[in-house]
């Protein structure tokens, strides 16, 4: 499907990244380059996505600059995120000019790929939002305040959502101007406007930098890439 130029991407990197230490994880080392590198690299190279919009937390915009010069993403703008995500993805989607698809990917998941970009574009025109996910494997459990089971899940019908989200601008922007409450990510957004998000076949190996023992198995995961 040929989007040439109507997709925006946004990638989410403004966080505090308290759960890695006192490094930033965004521009923590994975083989060759820094995490955040891996996915905007993806969407630079990518001739569906036009412009991109990195969001970052003010102490990340002087090292965000520099990489993106020495990068040569010549598609990037940097935009001062906001206290949460979803304010981080508001301030992003304010910077894209003229698209009619918006992709939003966190950049804690350095595992995007052109298969999830293309296969969430076309998911997305069913219902104008796609969700990259996976099936559950394990079984979920539900318990109370005392930690008592109050349910078990049926699997077949669990998925773990990823990123990328894509959706056409006008249903996002719509979605976060009249966002009241907390989610934690855009297609809760959607949903909350009674929209349908698809969701599509995610990857296993598209796991998301939390903690240093998720950095740890990116290590194994890149080189196999």
């Amino acid at each position: 499907m040929n989007k040439g130029g109507e997709v925006g991407a946004i990638i989410v990197a403004a966080g505090s990244a308290q759960r890695m230490g006192k490094a930033n994880k965004i521009f923590a080392p994975l083989r060759s380059k820094p995490l955040l590198a891996w996915s905007v690299d993806i969407c630079q190279e990518c001739s569906l996505i036009g412009q991109i919009v990195i969001t970052l937390n003010d102490k990340d915009l002087e090292p965000g600059q520099k990489l993106k010069e020495e990068r040569g993403w010549s598609k990037v703008t940097l935009c001062l995120g906001g206290a949460r995500r979803q304010d981080s993805v508001k301030e992003g989607l304010h910077k894209l000019k003229d698209c009619r698809w918006v992709l939003i990917h966190d950049g804690a998941r350095p595992f995007l790929n052109l298969d999830l970009i293309e296969n969430g574009l076309e998911a997305a025109t069913e219902t104008g939002a796609a969700v990259a996910a996976v099936p559950v494997k394990d079984t979920i459990k539900l318990a109370g305040s005392n930690e008592l089971v109050r349910e078990t899940f049926q699997r077949d019908k669990l998925w773990v959502a990823q990123t990328p989200q894509i959706f056409t601008y006008a249903i996002i922007a719509k979605a976060y101007q009249e966002l009241k409450a907390e989610v934690t990510d855009d297609a809760a957004a959607v949903e909350r406007l009674g929209y349908e998000a698809k969701l599509y076949m995610g990857d296993y190996n598209n796991i998301k930098v939390t903690t240093p023992e998720d950095l740890a198995l990116a290590e194994i995961i890149a080189q196999d890439i």
